[in-house]
């Protein structure tokens, strides 16, 4: 018995002639919405990075136009994954159905990864953390040594290794955006001079900003604030140099060594501790 296939082949040709055009044209939508969606991506952080050129940022720029790109991409090829399905007469609507429930179940399981990736986004966007900042964040501190979307990688002073997540980080204590500062609380004896020794603190930190290892990472004469408080036989005075970002503490050790030995020069009174003894003990 001989098969007539001439039907399948008339319905093969209608299919053709009405669907096949439509899915073609679909699919190359599809890949110039993915192709433009990359391209918008990467203008915006363009855009908004113009003022910003260092290094950091061109990378922070890279990772959040290719994470709106390929969210954007996602959309695209899904929704023309559904309309070429319309074409081919498959009811969608048991999908729709099938993929919100997985949806549900995968959200559940996957919440704190979402709660991740969302605040390292905006981390990146707000420009909170850069690579090489030292920043106190979910009560660990130290330098950042690595930042994407999923975590911020920190080592101490120690050399211990701290992974935080990005969903952990509620406040964020950055000590070495743009500038920084080294703040001193400089005692001396209730017997001292305050005149001198704010005139030994000028002379030490012009000094300071006049040697070539130190001066060119200070931004800005010391600030002295003048006499803060009064403690047991002593007198605290603070102050606070302006210096490059993350130099604060080179420049707050340099400076305590050289007040130390003009101090010393100068017969300042240091503050020290009276301690009374009973009768009888030496």
């Amino acid at each position: 018995m001989d098969i007539d296939f001439r039907p399948y082949l008339n319905q093969m040709v209608n299919w053709l002639v009405t669907s096949g055009p439509r899915i073609v044209v679909i699919l190359v939508l599809m890949f110039v919405g993915v192709r433009l969606s990359r391209a918008a991506a990467a203008r915006i952080f363009v855009l908004l990075g113009r003022r910003k050129l260092d290094e950091e940022y061109r990378k922070r720029a890279d990772t959040l136009s290719a994470v709106v790109a390929y969210a954007i991409g996602a959309i695209v090829i899904v929704v023309a994954a559904l309309m070429i399905l319309a074409e081919l007469n498959i009811h969608i609507a048991p999908i729709l159905a099938a993929a919100g429930v997985v949806g549900i179940a995968v959200g559940f399981g996957a919440q704190n990864l979402v709660q991740d990736v969302i605040s390292g986004f905006f981390i990146l966007l707000e420009d909170e953390i850069r690579v090489g900042d030292v920043v106190e964040i979910a009560g660990k501190t130290g330098l950042v040594e690595r930042l994407n979307l999923r975590m911020v990688v920190l080592r101490d002073m120690a050399g211990s290794v701290h992974y935080v997540r990005n969903g952990k980080i509620d406040v964020v204590t950055n000590m070495t955006k743009d500038y920084s500062y080294s703040v001193f609380d400089i005692s001396v004896g209730s017997g001292a001079n305050m005149d001198e020794v704010i005139k030994v603190l000028k002379q030490v930190d012009e000094e300071l900003r006049t040697d070539p290892a130190f001066g060119p990472d200070i931004l800005a004469p010391m600030e002295i604030l003048g006499l803060d408080r009064f403690a047991d036989s002593t007198m605290i005075i603070k102050a606070r140099i302006k210096t490059k970002p993350i130099k604060q503490w080179d420049i707050g050790r340099e400076f305590n060594r050289r007040l130390k030995q003009e101090f010393d020069e100068r017969n300042i009174d240091a503050p020290f501790t009276h301690r009374t003894l009973p009768p009888g003990q030496g």
